[in-house]
């Protein structure tokens, strides 16, 4: 049995789902995908999935071992991330992972908040959804993670921000003449939903909607911010997102706020409490210097 038996099993188990699991979560095909699952359960020498007429479905023995399986797979990666940070070069790094589109906003601030301890440091950036970045602060691939509270073991949040959520419609559209819009005056059918990438996203929009009686039926979804503004662009819909792809919109498109009481998203800075970066530890004796040069900014 291998790790690779144990990661399929559980995108099928959590997904309910041979195509989903293969081609969202996996990146493999259907096919090669069943042919693992028989491999697993012929080590097994149990059935652990029956097909029924919702998707597949764990049997008591797949249940049995499903919790096995994520604990084998979190503790492999506990395993790999003690032994990338055993091995870090003498000299120091330092790696920042921002929700895309968040280094906009966020990069200028960190590296003059770290100006004097990045002097003598590699420091890299990248940028990710939010649910790779929490992972890759879980796994040591880098110390420091901008993105929404995604729950990981080991990994510590601590929230620098609440950005606004937004409407972001056609330049041309009809409620872009408003300077705040009233999220009854949206045409369900026309307004752009969310699939599970931006889940944090999408819970708090489905809830301040459902808590004004607001049912919207959407037929385009996004998965971050790119594919919310391109869909936007080619579809003439709406959508709701949070405030920093304002400084992103291309000129066709145009943001307004909603009424009173719009919601809010969190941005939260994750680390890990073991990690003996001292640029980290240098970062977190100022974090609320870096929140509050943020919210300066944002008043001006």
């Amino acid at each position: 049995m291998e790790l690779r038996h144990l990661r399929y099993f559980v995108a099928v188990a959590e997904t309910g789902s041979l195509t989903e699991a293969a081609e969202k979560r996996l990146h493999t095909s259907q096919p090669s995908l069943s042919r693992q699952l028989k491999d697993l359960e012929a080590e097994v020498g149990a059935e652990l999935f029956v097909r029924g007429p919702r998707g597949i479905a764990l049997t008591p023995a797949g249940t049995a071992f499903l919790d096995h399986a994520r604990l084998a797979l979190g503790q492999a990666g506990e395993a790999i991330a003690a032994a990338r940070r055993a091995a870090r070069p003498a000299k120091a790094s330092f790696a920042v992972g921002f929700l895309t589109g968040h280094e906009v906003e966020w990069l200028r601030h960190v590296t003059s908040l770290l100006r004097d301890e990045l002097q003598a440091t590699d420091f890299r950036v990248t940028s990710d959804f939010s649910p790779a970045i929490g992972a890759a602060v879980q796994r040591g691939e880098i110390d420091l993670g901008f993105s929404r509270i995604e729950p990981q073991p080991n990994v510590v949040y601590k929230v620098i921000d609440y950005e606004p959520i937004l409407v972001i419609l056609p330049r041309e559209h009809p409620l872009a003449a408003k300077s705040r819009i009233d999220p009854r005056e949206i045409d369900p059918a026309s307004f752009i939903g969310y699939s599970d990438t931006p889940h944090v996203l999408r819970d708090i929009v489905r809830r301040y909607f459902r808590e004004r009686g607001l049912a919207m039926t959407p037929t385009h979804f996004l998965d971050g911010y790119a594919t919310g503004i391109s869909l936007v662009a080619s579809t003439r819909g709406v959508t709701l997102l949070p405030a920093y792809v304002e400084a992103l919109l291309p000129a066709s498109l145009v943001s307004r706020p909603l009424i009173e009481n719009g919601p809010v998203i969190e941005v939260a800075a994750g680390y890990r409490a073991d990690n003996p970066s001292p640029v980290l530890a240098a970062f977190l004796r100022n974090i609320d210097r870096l929140a509050s040069a943020r919210r300066a900014e944002r008043e001006v």
